[in-house]
């Protein structure tokens, strides 16, 4: 029986891509194996993203659809799409044909043969305005320094994944999800595949800055402490330098006889602490926060509708 093989894309308005990801996909994943299934998550459309796709599901029953009851986000869409995927292996890839899906075949080539687990893009080139380029570039190089582990550079959630990765990477479902992260926190046999990374197909990108700022607090939060160190090593910088201070503070007076007056010493001096302060509380809290919402379990996902 020929291996079975199960694609993962979250569709949040991508309307415009979709024939074009249809056509792609297909053609790419029959060369491959006859038994595949592309699982296309709909995490709260506006437009007519949810009818195509049930009309591809139509025209071809290997097209599964899971429609999910609002708006959950893409990390949330993803793991969706995995936890309904029953292939021996498991990939993901965009809508937006970014991630080109005939490459799929390059990463089972290195997986079966070479024997790796999980084989993921690296990007070499990106079609991104220069301000996106250096904050991935700058935010990824980041991570890379602070995080408990050693995140591989320019990777995102497009790769390819044996079925015992996934099932480990289902068995912690955390709240603040940031797949990449928890997908090389798990181990096994891991390896990049470099390739130049396309322009959008169409349309314009449904990740905004909000979004791409809130994915990489998620990465640094779930995967550093090092906000909480750095908190720390301010602190005590701080009394180093206001021991020294008060050192000269008492060395003029008692050599010198005089002492520096100045209110606007005092009230700068108040405005750095009460910042610090202010700043380390925030800190703290977001750890709080998060375990807080750990302790809740809320589902990461609500289906509304299945067409598997």
């Amino acid at each position: 029986m020929a291996m079975k093989l199960s694609i993962v894309v979250p569709v949040f308005n991508e309307e415009e891509s979709l024939d074009e990801l249809f056509n792609r996909s297909l053609n790419a994943l029959e060369r491959i194996t006859p038994s595949f299934e592309l699982i296309l998550v709909n995490d709260g459309s506006s437009d007519n993203s949810l009818e195509i796709i049930k009309a591809f599901h139509e025209k071809d029953k290997r097209y599964k659809v899971i429609d999910l009851s609002r708006n959950f986000g893409h990390q949330s869409a993803v793991l969706a799409g995995i936890s309904h995927a029953s292939g021996e292996y498991v990939g993901v890839m965009d809508a937006d044909l970014q991630d080109p899906p005939e490459l799929f075949q390059e990463f089972l080539d290195k997986a079966m043969k070479d024997g790796f687990d999980v084989v993921y893009g690296v990007r070499k080139k990106r079609k991104e305005g220069w301000l996106k380029k250096m904050g991935y570039l700058l935010y990824y190089r980041l991570l890379t320094r602070i995080a408990n582990l050693d995140l591989p550079l320019d990777s995102g959630d497009f790769c390819l994944m044996h079925r015992r990765v996934v099932d480990e990477i289902l068995s912690m479902p955390e709240q603040s999800l940031y797949i990449r992260g928890i997908r090389h926190w798990v181990g096994f046999r891991q390896v990049g595949l470099p390739y130049d990374r396309p322009e959008r197909f169409a349309g314009d990108t449904k990740y905004s800055f909000r979004a791409l700022f809130k994915l990489a607090y998620d990465g640094i939060f779930s995967f550093s402490d090092f906000p909480i160190r750095f908190m720390g090593q301010i602190g005590t910088l701080t009394i180093i330098i206001s021991l020294l201070y008060t050192i000269f503070i008492l060395s003029k007076k008692l050599i010198w006889g005089d002492i520096i007056e100045g209110f606007t010493t005092l009230i700068l001096a108040i405005f750095f602490f009460g910042g610090v302060q202010l700043l380390s509380i925030s800190i703290l809290g977001e750890y709080i926060s998060r375990t807080y919402d750990e302790s809740r379990k809320r589902p990461l996902f609500i289906v509304k509708e299945t067409l598997l």
